[in-house]
């Protein structure tokens, strides 16, 4: 006997991700937008839903699917809990639509013999009452199908085309033979922190800006407080956990060390312990509880840095030597990326005998300091380690903590780099740290944010790193620090900086993408408040960011043309044009530049007439532009940039 069959068709599915096989990613409250090509054979009418649920929930959630263009349909739902979901597509033979549609047109067309057309609609009606539910649109269903059977030809076109007949109809719709997509795609969703934040890097054992002694967790508040004033709501610590002593490393990388060097925070384990302890120079675990607790108090978070690399001293390497690279001899073997050598690091071999159990205790220690209420981890070179790993640890970290969120410290190669973004990391650090011409910029931001990139790799921009001072940061001085940090804030919605920044420090290594007297190596002494500093600048770009909704989206940057190649134009809107935002950059830092601009009054939405103004944000200058094309001046050691709210003409003196 033949069954009913699948007689829809679905395809080119999208958004999607490897074919289904990684999610997409989206965060609470943020719309979910599917198209896919749905069609059948023959001239009969397609309906689709687009359907979707928590993953492990029985129940379907679901909504009409619309009819773009030439096979292609659209459906949008609303996702409004910090969990992974399911959705897909559900389509079948719409034979109520098929028939109306046939009905009318017979009836348009001078057909007056319709007596057996009529008993299609009636039967396809009464069909629907049996599967009604609810006991009073059964009986109403029923009741206009007897009607369909006893009227004349205008009147049962009249019940055919009613809204009420046709919402009925839709809600118990014979749906035999429904193709549903498969396998179903899932979708990440998260808290707002994944996708929307600005990050502040500093040790905490420098916090008092002391370069003869260290400070502790219990003297970092001043720095907390001038980042919150700036209006950074993440602070990132480097590794806080017992650092290790045997070939500790003294300053600028020296394999000798000085007695009372700190050692580098990288270097993990020593008698104190390892991953699940704090090192006794910051204090204890009560004292970076008393820290995290003020953080929060202040309406920010500790991001923590997980480092997966041990110092000769920790417990693992007499409790667990197995888990480590051993040399013909049979000793342990320290890290290296030639030239480069660690003599101070055992890195871990995650392809051991045992790696079961390596990776369990892994995941424990994120879930240790999630257990103490951090939810945010910058991992330390994940791309040394299997993609297999962090699916693992990623997905069991977040069966228990939800809103746990991961960034991926991985300068690598760019398919690593999106391979770990598939595998569950939520923000990825980029390549713009050395993106700095206009075609640079435009080429790698837009396959950033407008290709399949941007359904799972969220850029986190850094203009530096404790290990990175690059050579346009060197060599532009204080307009170079403005002109990156601006870029950083507006290009994405994730940006961060390494303390320091803000001071505009640039004293290289000679040849040099690194610091001199790095930090990582000793105490850094500082003036916090030195001459110039760029702190209100970045609390201006802070305040920009957090007052215009188009700057939360993250897939919504656009580029414009400007005349001038060291001038970049940029955009960003909220669907409904209610915040727009342009960004205009002078990209030299040492010289004025001019340009010609050509505005995109065409994407702003409804206008009276080619008449808006330009408030600039930064300097809260107003200007009132006509048209297309606008000129504009930068000077990059007064105001190297314009950040630009639309306003449009409203009448008169007034914008709106």
């Amino acid at each position: 006997m033949l069954r009913a069959f699948p007689s829809a068709v679905i395809e080119n599915l999208q958004p999607l991700v490897d074919g289904g096989r990684y999610p997409i990613k989206r965060i609470v409250g943020e719309d979910l937008l599917v198209e896919a090509d749905i069609f059948k054979d023959g001239h009969d009418v397609v309906a689709a839903v687009l359907k979707w649920r928590v993953l492990g929930k029985r129940q379907w959630r679901e909504t009409p699917m619309t009819f773009v263009d030439n096979d292609r349909w659209r459906g949008v739902c609303t996702l409004y809990d910090s969990a992974i979901y399911e959705y897909t597509i559900e389509a079948w033979t719409d034979k109520f639509s098929g028939w109306r549609g046939e009905f009318t047109a017979k009836l348009g067309a001078g057909i007056s013999e319709l007596r057996s057309e009529a008993l299609e609609g009636a039967a396809l009606l009464e069909a629907a009452s049996q599967r009604a539910h609810d006991r009073t649109d059964s009986a109403r269903l029923l009741e206009l199908s007897r009607r369909i059977c006893k009227a004349g030809n205008t009147e049962i076109n009249q019940i055919a085309q009613s809204g009420e007949l046709e919402m009925l109809m839709a809600t118990y719709a014979d749906r035999a033979g429904a193709t549903q997509y498969a396998p179903v795609p899932r979708v990440v969703v998260d808290r707002p922190a994944a996708q929307t934040g600005a990050w502040y890097e500093f040790f905490p054992r420098s916090a008092e800006g002391r370069g003869d002694r260290g400070s502790t967790f219990r003297d970092c508040l001043p720095r907390v407080e001038d980042a919150r004033a700036m209006g950074f709501d993440v602070i990132y610590f480097p590794p806080i956990h017992p650092i290790g002593h045997t070939n500790r490393k003294g300053r600028n990388n020296s394999i000798e060390c000085e007695p009372g060097d700190p050692g580098v925070p990288w270097a993990i384990g020593s008698e104190a312990g390892g991953h699940k302890a704090v090192e006794p120079a910051l204090g204890t675990l009560a004292d970076f509880d008393w820290l995290q607790k003020h953080v929060r108090k202040r309406g920010m978070e500790i991001a923590l840095d997980f480092a997966i690399n041990c110092s000769p001293d920790h417990p693992y390497v007499k409790e667990h030597p197995d888990w480590f690279y051993k040399r013909p001899d049979g000793t342990i073997k320290y890290a290296e990326n030639p030239p480069k050598k660690y003599e101070d690091i055992f890195p871990l071999n995650f392809r051991c005998e045992n790696w079961r159990e390596l990776w369990a205790e892994m995941k424990s220690i994120v879930l240790f300091w999630a257990k103490r209420g951090v939810r945010i981890f910058r991992v330390d070179n994940p791309h040394t380690k299997p993609v297999a790993f962090w699916e693992y640890l990623i997905n069991g970290v977040c069966a228990n903590y939800p809103d746990a969120v991961f960034l991926a410290e991985a300068f690598t190669r760019p398919k690593m780099m999106r391979a770990l973004a598939k595998a569950g990391f939520d923000q990825s650090y980029t390549y713009f740290t050395w993106r700095n011409s206009k075609r640079e910029l435009i080429e790698y931001f837009t396959e950033l944010t407008e290709t399949e990139m941007s359904e799972y790799f969220r850029a986190n921009l850094w203009p530096n790193t404790p290990d990175i001072l690059p050579f346009v940061l060197q060599d532009g001085g204080r307009p170079a620090f403005m002109i990156r940090v601006l870029l950083a804030a507006t290009l994405s919605t994730l940006y961060g900086i390494y303390s320091g920044y803000e001071l505009c420090e640039n004293e290289a290594l000679p040849g040099r993408e690194e610091y001199l007297d790095s930090e990582k190596y000793q105490w850094k002494e500082r003036d916090w408040d030195r001459p110039g500093n760029i702190k209100d600048w970045i609390t201006r770009l802070n305040k920009i960011r957090k007052e215009n909704r188009a700057l939360h989206f993250y897939d919504n940057l656009r580029f414009y043309h400007a005349d001038n190649d060291a001038i970049l134009f940029y955009g960003k809107m909220t669907p409904a044009r209610d915040n727009i935002i342009l960004v205009v950059v002078n990209l030299d830092p040492h010289r004025k530049q001019n340009s010609y601009i050509d505005v995109p009054i065409d994407q702003f939405g409804q206008m009276a007439s080619d008449v808006y103004q330009v408030h600039d944000l930064l300097s809260d200058a107003r200007y009132t532009w006509r048209g297309r094309q606008n000129y504009v001046e930068l000077d990059p050691e007064i105001q190297p940039a314009h950040i630009f709210r639309v306003r449009r003409w409203a009448g008169g003196d007034q914008f709106v």
